[in-house]
């Protein structure tokens, strides 16, 4: 008797990688380099968009942008404890001659502690938060690189909060609430929230009173939201516990995006401190936090979730204008412009393109389609056609850009 047939074969889960590759939105090459990719131009729209974004959404919530070098003295890490406790991710020391080392940043948090402690400060002017997409290196071996996921050079939205104790959970509270913004506009869903703790070994930093402070701090918030959550012992950072936001890729792996973090142990280490009301001096507490993480990882995890449909606000070409023959050709030129003007990414897929059919399957991850015809060139109006298949009815051209412009600026998962 014959075997019985398997039947047909699961699709494969998306890759991110291959994705990648065949959207035309980043690759490798290995005279660049392992762990260092490269984005092509609908790439870096996705990125650019993600990165606006963010910032657009932290000045909102009361956050100031600061730029700072990628490199700093040995020196600097020294006393954040990143030497003692990270340096075997670090890159080795670039010698500048005398007893001068100068180190590729493999955190912002260092650069953030030395930006506060720059002037005096009050308690008037806290919480100071202060925020940067900063660059930053990681010597990551070449056997675990892989894609935009495990990368060696990293593009990082940090953030970090110089706060009393008192305004530390209110803090905490409010990065949990802005990572939850971001992911509804993104369309991710988090798969669970981890209190990472410390564990057993040398790596973390002493002081145990602090951790205990730390850790009821990030306790108190998640109760107060009514997020569960898990415990992971070994996964927090050399200087405090955090919450880390989990998220699963196509293929069921857990990866972390987001994270917030309580630390007393920088503040000290740098000896920052603010005037309080009492003239004397105090100690701030420091939250780090990242809404999206690493943007290589966070893009990463968009092309999967999404298989290049992003979210409108985030398509690479979000208006796809197909002239029927080279006689709409003119009008299918305007119209592109006037997308320019409010601000819309809009690319003209023409006859010399091939078929109509051709063309709007080629067109199959944009989010809205336009079909000129004679009537539709003369007439001004417009037959939107959206990527999920509905199609409306003719309507002036201006109303129909003003709806798509508004769900972009308005960051919408929602096409209509």
């Amino acid at each position: 008797m014959p075997a019985a047939s398997a039947g047909p074969a699961a699709p494969a889960a998306p890759d991110h990688r291959r994705l990648g590759r065949e959207l035309g939105l980043f690759d490798t090459d290995p005279l660049i380099g392992s762990g260092l990719p490269y984005w092509l131009p609908d790439g870096a729209v996705v990125r650019q968009s993600l990165e606006d974004f963010v910032r657009a959404l932290e000045r909102r919530a009361g956050y100031r942008h600061v730029y700072s070098p990628v490199l700093g003295k040995r020196e600097l890490y020294e006393l954040s404890g990143h030497w003692a406790h990270y340096r075997e991710d670090m890159f080795p020391p670039l010698e500048m001659g005398g007893d001068e080392q100068l180190v590729l940043r493999p955190s912002l948090c260092p650069h953030h502690a030395v930006l506060f402690r720059s002037r005096s400060r009050s308690y008037r002017e806290l919480p100071l938060r202060m925020a940067e997409l900063g660059d930053m290196y990681r010597s990551e071996r070449s056997g675990v690189l892989g894609g935009l996921t495990r990368v060696r050079a990293i593009r990082l939205n940090d953030a970090h909060v110089f706060c009393t104790p008192e305004q530390a959970a209110a803090e905490v509270r409010g990065a949990l609430e802005l990572i939850a913004a971001a992911y509804r506009a993104m369309g991710v869903v988090p798969s669970r929230y981890r209190l990472s703790l410390p564990g057993p070994g040398g790596k973390y930093a002493a002081r145990p009173e602090l951790w205990e402070r730390a850790t009821a701090i990030l306790v108190r918030v998640l109760a107060e939201l009514g997020l569960p959550y898990e415990e992971g012992v070994g996964e927090a950072a050399f200087y405090g516990p955090k919450i880390d936001v989990q998220v699963l890729d196509a293929a069921g792996r857990e990866s972390t995006l987001s994270t917030v973090q309580v630390d007393f142990h920088q503040p000290e280490r740098f000896d920052l401190h603010y005037a309080g009301p009492d003239g004397a001096r105090h100690r701030p507490v420091m939250v780090h936090r990242s809404v999206v993480g690493s943007v290589e990882r966070a893009v990463a995890h968009l092309i999967e979730r999404h298989r290049g449909a992003f979210p409108a606000w985030l398509a690479p070409v979000q208006l796809a204008v197909l002239p029927l023959g080279a006689e709409q050709a003119e009008a299918a030129g305007a119209l592109a412009s006037r997308c320019l003007e409010l601000d819309l990414r809009a690319e003209v897929l023409g006859a010399e393109r091939g078929s109509l059919g051709a063309r709007v399957r080629a067109a199959r991850l944009v989010p809205y389609q336009v079909v000129l015809g004679p009537r539709e060139a003369a007439g001004g109006s417009l037959a939107l056609r959206l990527r999920d298949g509905r199609r409306l009815g003719p309507a002036p051209a201006g109303e129909v850009l003003a709806r798509i412009a508004g769900r972009v600026r308005s960051h919408a998962v929602e096409l209509w």
